[in-house]
């Protein structure tokens, strides 16, 4: 998840340091087809959110004025997304007006590729486009035409390697009511460079200076989690003595990101292919922060499934 400094946090209705309400909230999710906007609206409506469903644009401004002048609506949640159609475009130029009247913040999901397809392949659903021959193709599209939304989104969320509930945590976590006890969930991503850093990484540590077991036939076709690989790559003195430098850094760091509010960081390790040295660090990691007293979860993007 990544986060951005949007003109929503330097409202008077979303700052609690000017001295005014928090009270009130608007909360815009929007994103990829795919991605898991219906279980985040479902969230959203759980935590007390009005909830609103692919609400039109020409209606947002009006909207967000009855969210304001409203004494039982305190916090609303809409989702804005591809079936809006053509008016699409327009929804940043709203965004500014809107940002006058209360809070806003522009919640985006997004996933891999891969991932959205086998999602469509598994509940059998068209896209909302069904213009384009594949699925394939029409997500290329809808990435295109939902890039500009992107740009001035505030919050991004990959879904890639959450289920449903792993993301109705993540939101709850990230919505939930100020003074709500929150415990900061790390996720350590192994992946592979030539594959892309993830959307969502907090912090990349770059591993492709240890020794490559790729370049050891016996290990070619395993993965870090072979406790032979492991252990080739932690013979090595630098692999030692760069965990024992890390884990020193996140533990000084992550206390203060807790004193910060923070609920979810996401610490990724790259190698070339992401398939033995990442791997390696991110268990050795996890069992370090885990031990240290942290909710660690381990997502290895790259290797493959069993």
């Amino acid at each position: 998840m990544a986060e951005r400094n949007g003109a929503a946090k330097k409202n008077a209705n979303s700052d609690g340091k000017t001295g005014t309400s928090t009270a009130k909230e608007l909360v815009i999710v929007t994103g990829i087809s795919g991605a898991g906007k219906a279980s985040a609206l479902k969230t959203f409506e759980d935590l007390g959110y009005h909830a609103v469903d692919n609400l039109p644009l020409e209606l947002l401004a009006g909207f967000a004025a009855l969210v304001g002048k409203s004494s039982e609506i305190k916090r609303a949640a809409i989702v804005v997304d591809i079936r809006e159609g053509s008016t699409l475009d327009r929804l940043p130029e709203i965004l500014k007006s809107v940002r006058d009247i209360l809070a806003i913040r522009v919640v985006f999901l997004d996933a891999q590729d891969s991932v959205l397809v086998r999602r469509y392949s598994e509940t059998r659903r068209p896209h909302p486009l069904r213009k384009a021959e594949t699925v394939e193709r029409s997500i290329v599209e809808e990435r295109q035409l939902l890039d500009p939304i992107r740009n001035v989104a505030d919050t991004l969320i990959d879904t890639s390697n959450f289920n449903v509930h792993e993301l109705r945590a993540h939101i709850e976590s990230r919505f939930g009511q100020p003074g709500q006890e929150r415990r900061l969930l790390v996720s350590c991503v192994s992946f592979g460079f030539k594959n892309g850093v993830p959307l969502d990484a907090d912090t990349v540590f770059d591993v492709r200076f240890l020794p490559n077991p790729h370049f050891v036939p016996q290990f070619r076709k395993k993965t870090g989690l072979d406790p032979r690989v492991a252990g080739y790559i932690r013979k090595f003195p630098q692999t030692v003595e760069f965990l024992d430098k890390v884990t020193d850094m996140m533990l000084y760091l992550l206390p203060h990101y807790v004193a910060e509010g923070k609920s979810y960081l996401t610490v990724a390790f790259g190698c070339t292919g992401g398939q033995h040295r990442s791997v390696m660090m991110v268990e050795e990691m996890r069992r370090r922060l885990k031990k240290a007293g942290y909710k660690v979860k381990a997502i290895h993007r790259d290797m493959p499934r069993s």
